[in-house]
């Protein structure tokens, strides 16, 4: 099973269609979304990730861009710079995957690369810059 990180970008004309629902009917889809912003009439954006077999994925994600979905892939990766790290735990507050969390014991900050979906919150959130962004080439 393959998972992607998507930013979707809904426009007006589209915005109260079931597309994410026709992703799990149709395309035999996982979804689990991390932020979402949508108003019926005006624009709306998702942060998901997705998750299902390759040809399914693919399909599902034809599908998103035939219906007018803007679709841009989350290509990045959140790496944790320990040496900068203060352990203070603002970007545990943030983290919608639970890739950051605080050691109850140490006192200190966990991250779990294998849980992030790299949405970037913990890097604004984080006062001394120890979580940096790296990019990587993805295509959709």
């Amino acid at each position: 099973m393959l998972k992607k990180g998507l930013f979707l970008k809904f426009s007006p004309e589209i915005v109260e269609k079931p597309i994410v629902y026709r992703l799990v009917k149709d395309y035999n889809l996982i979804f689990n979304i991390l932020k979402a912003t949508i108003t019926p009439g005006k624009e709306g954006i998702m942060i998901l990730e997705l998750m299902g077999e390759r040809d399914n994925l693919e399909r599902g994600l034809q599908y998103l861009k035939e219906e007018g979905v803007e679709v841009q892939p989350l290509g990045q990766q959140v790496v944790k710079n320990e040496e900068r790290c203060i352990h203070c735990g603002a970007c545990t507050a943030v983290c919608p995957t639970g890739a950051l969390s605080v050691d109850r014991e140490t006192f200190k900050v966990i991250y779990l690369p294998e849980k992030c979906t790299a949405c970037a919150f913990c890097v604004s959130a984080c006062i001394t810059k120890a979580m940096e962004i790296h990019i990587q080439s993805e295509a959709v």
